[in-house]
């Protein structure tokens, strides 16, 4: 009996070892599963929470592409470096998502849950290629908006190029003319100055000859009262006659002086500095100085001479040529002037 027993102990089968071996390989399967699904979960929530990061950027990339526009040349570098910046972080993306399909495929049962986030991680790939081709898209028309603008530059540094060549050939025209000008103008000058000395010859030597008639620099002074009574405008007899010679002088210059010399003569009325009372005919002294020098203008015509040849102008007190407030003084500065000039 006892070596029956003996027998049928030797026969059984010891299950103990081999299930212990399967438990370990289950059990180091399992954790090789939760390893990738741990790895998986913690890709996916850098990548999807690095999304909106990522979107911002972009947006913010491609305002500044927009402003940069206007610096056209540093713009060109930046706009291609946010390129290569774009590309490299969906290659970055793409071989990430890649490397985690292999993990998915090297452990056949991990959990559909794991699936999910794939699926959901290559969603947000695919937008993130889209905003990418829309970025590339604007990359394009801003590198032909600037290849236009350079095109523009180009068309107006030629064109500023052209203007200022020819605004050298019009300053050098301009001052060639300027030099023409000028001689021209002290032709008319020194022949207006042999009419103006011929003038005051004839002046000279048909004027009466008198102290309070004289010539002063450029001009022909006549003391007012040679020509006016005290505080009047009206031409006295004496005046009257001095100033018939002084037409018929002119009359005789104007037929000898060119056409082209637009010439006049000056009538410049002047007073002494003793302020008129104002209850009189005239209210100061600018109208005085005025009135006389219009008188001997308008005295002059009824003579003959044209009218376009004179100009009658009053200067008060304010133009003396002697200084001081003694009575010699004042009869000196009470006068009319003549003056030949050119309009």
């Amino acid at each position: 009996m006892a070596l029956s027993r003996n027998r049928r102990r030797d026969r059984s089968v010891d299950y103990w070892p081999g299930f212990v071996d399967a438990l370990s390989t289950l059990l180091l399967a399992i954790m090789f599963l939760l390893s990738v699904f741990v790895l998986a979960q913690f890709f996916l929530s850098r990548e999807i929470s690095g999304r909106d990061e990522v979107l911002t950027r972009l947006n913010s990339q491609i305002n500044e592409l927009t402003q940069l526009l206007a610096l056209e040349k540093a713009g060109r570098q930046d706009l291609e470096d946010t390129l290569a910046n774009l590309q490299a972080s969906l290659s970055s993306a793409e071989s990430e998502r890649s490397r985690l399909e292999q993990l998915l495929n090297d452990g056949a049962g991990a959990s559909q849950s794991a699936s999910d986030e794939i699926g959901r991680l290559n969603q947000d790939l695919d937008e993130e290629k889209k905003v990418s081709q829309r970025a590339l898209s604007q990359v394009n028309l801003l590198n032909q908006q600037i290849s236009a603008m350079r095109r523009q530059l180009a068309a107006l540094e030629d064109a500023l190029e052209v203007s200022e060549k020819k605004d050298d050939e019009a300053q050098v025209k301009i001052a060639d003319l300027g030099r023409r000008l000028n001689v021209a103008l002290a032709q008319r000058v020194q022949e207006l100055n042999r009419y103006r000395s011929d003038f005051f010859g004839r002046l000279r030597a048909i004027l009466s000859d008198r102290e309070n008639i004289r010539i002063v620099g450029d001009r022909f002074v006549f003391q007012s009262e040679v020509l006016f009574p005290s505080g009047g405008n009206e031409l006295n007899e004496d005046g009257q006659i001095e100033m018939a010679k002084l037409a018929e002088a002119m009359l005789d210059l104007s037929r000898e002086i060119p056409s082209e010399i637009n010439w006049v003569l000056r009538v410049d009325g002047h007073t002494d500095n003793v302020p008129l009372s104002g209850t009189g005919r005239y209210a100061d002294n600018w109208e005085l100085s005025s009135a006389r020098a219009t008188s001997v203008v308008k005295f002059l015509i009824d003579q003959g001479v044209p009218a376009n040849r004179l100009v009658a102008a009053g200067f008060g007190e304010f133009q003396p040529i002697a200084e001081g407030d003694s009575q010699e003084a004042r009869d000196t500065n009470r006068r009319i002037e003549l003056k030949l000039t050119e309009r």
